[in-house]
């Protein structure tokens, strides 16, 4: 029998999932973490990119977060943040058009977005090009 432990993820309009799982695996400020059952209590902000859960039944899950918080539990992951996303869920077309208009600020090139905000917008659409790609990977399996 595989242990699981409680995930929560929400998003300012949405619950986005709710269930067991065997794994939470984010990026955290500090680095990547890997959230297994009975991990150590802990709370600590996510960088834009992707969640990835490993479900009761071993399949992976592939959400984008914004960045946000992640709290952990005795018995509850909980994942706070402004915008999340399931793989299934995202327009190639927008976050395609979304990496463009980043790189182009960040290289200077408008001014209208701030340096801080067009690097944010780089790392959500990036993780949600790489969370589709993977989503492509294994349907193909």
């Amino acid at each position: 029998m595989t242990s699981t432990i409680r995930c929560d993820i929400v998003s300012a309009e949405e619950e986005i999932f709710h269930g067991d799982v065997q794994m939470v695996v984010a990026t955290g400020e500090m680095g990547e973490l890997g959230i297994a059952p009975r991990h150590a209590p802990l709370i600590t902000r996510l960088k834009p990119g992707k969640v990835v859960l490993t479900l009761a039944n071993g399949d992976k899950l592939d959400i984008v977060v914004s960045g946000g918080i992640l709290e952990v539990q005795p018995q509850v992951v909980t994942v706070l943040a402004d915008t999340a996303i399931r793989a299934e869920d995202i327009d190639e077309g927008k976050a395609q058009a979304a990496k463009e208009e980043a790189e182009r600020a960040i290289a200077g090139k408008d001014p209208s977005i701030s340096l801080e905000a067009a690097q944010n917008q780089l790392a959500m659409s990036l993780a949600q090009l790489q969370a589709l790609e993977r989503l492509r990977k294994n349907l193909k399996h």
